[in-house]
């Protein structure tokens, strides 16, 4: 008995094998995902006519990219922030009504765990850098304000590096967890941020280079801020006037998230917060939308 001819896999018909070939998978997400990665996959080479040396090259990288990571850098999320596709997931996945805080990229350097600390407390462990005041409020939507919100808050030293980056730091150096009260206001203490450049010794800054693209990000202060029955925001206050607004290695700026931080020399202000005469301030004010929203 002969057996059934079977399907040449060439440049017209290499496509609808794989996919059929995939076609058995019992999760219907996943089946959904691969059939449509394997499309787009082999259009971008059909169209790029690839060749066999560009297409190792990019295994190349890719490996590369895989063999830097460790428990304290994450390539790939470089990667996908450098390539746009970090701040896109989440656009399509944090849509806003209106008034709502927009949310930004989380970033590869959040650390678990940042210690639990008192309004008005530094999160500076090191006295390095020139002093910052940051205060503010989380609301909803409709300017209600939100007892006992959560707000996980860290950032770079005056050198442009995180405490996991650079092994001169304190511990949990420029991190904390601070809780607003009745009237859903905070406060901290902590120094100007700088702007910085993403790791750029690896595979993903020499594409950067390739591309002729810089690999810096404009100063600012991450925070997650979360409260039962709001959703769960992940983003940046960005200093105004910083020269890299506009050419974000990762594409994660927002006009709305871009905040003066003010510059005093005022002895008896100084005083009132615990810093010198001569300090910085900003104010944020974060709005929350409901779990429970419709857009």
């Amino acid at each position: 008995m002969m057996s059934a001819p079977t399907q040449s896999f060439d440049e017209t018909t290499a496509t609808d094998i794989v996919i059929e070939r995939n076609a058995s998978c019992p999760d219907p997400r996943l089946r959904e995902i691969m059939s449509v990665l394997v499309r787009h996959l082999h259009d971008a080479v059909r169209e790029l006519q690839l060749t066999q040396a560009e297409w190792r090259t990019a295994i190349d990288f890719l490996t590369a990219t895989g063999q830097i990571c460790s428990d304290r850098r994450q390539e790939f999320i470089l990667l996908s922030d450098t390539l746009g596709v970090s701040m896109l997931v989440d656009a399509i996945n944090n849509r806003k009504v209106q008034d709502a805080t927009p949310s930004t990229v989380l970033g590869p350097f959040h650390v678990e765990g940042a210690p639990t600390m008192q309004m008005g407390e530094t999160i500076s462990r090191d006295g390095r850098g020139e002093p910052l005041v940051v205060s503010g409020a989380v609301l909803d939507v409709d300017e209600k304000p939100i007892e006992g919100a959560i707000l996980d808050i860290w950032q770079t030293s005056e050198d442009g590096y995180y405490d996991t980056q650079d092994p001169t730091q304190p511990d949990m150096n420029l991190r904390g967890t601070f809780r607003t009260g009745p009237d859903g206001t905070f406060w901290f203490r902590s120094i100007v941020p700088a702007s910085y450049p993403i790791p750029s010794d690896g595979p993903v800054g020499r594409m950067l280079e390739a591309l002729k693209r810089h690999p810096m990000r404009p100063a600012h202060i991450h925070f997650i801020v979360s409260a039962t029955g709001y959703e769960t925001l992940t983003t940046h206050i960005f200093v105004e006037g910083d020269p890299y607004l506009d050419s974000d290695a990762v594409f994660g700026v927002k006009d709305a998230l871009v905040l003066p931080f003010r510059k005093h020399d005022d002895a008896e202000r100084g005083a009132y917060f615990g810093v010198p005469a001569q300090h910085h301030e900003t104010d944020v004010v974060i709005r929350l939308q409901s779990a429970h929203h419709t857009l």
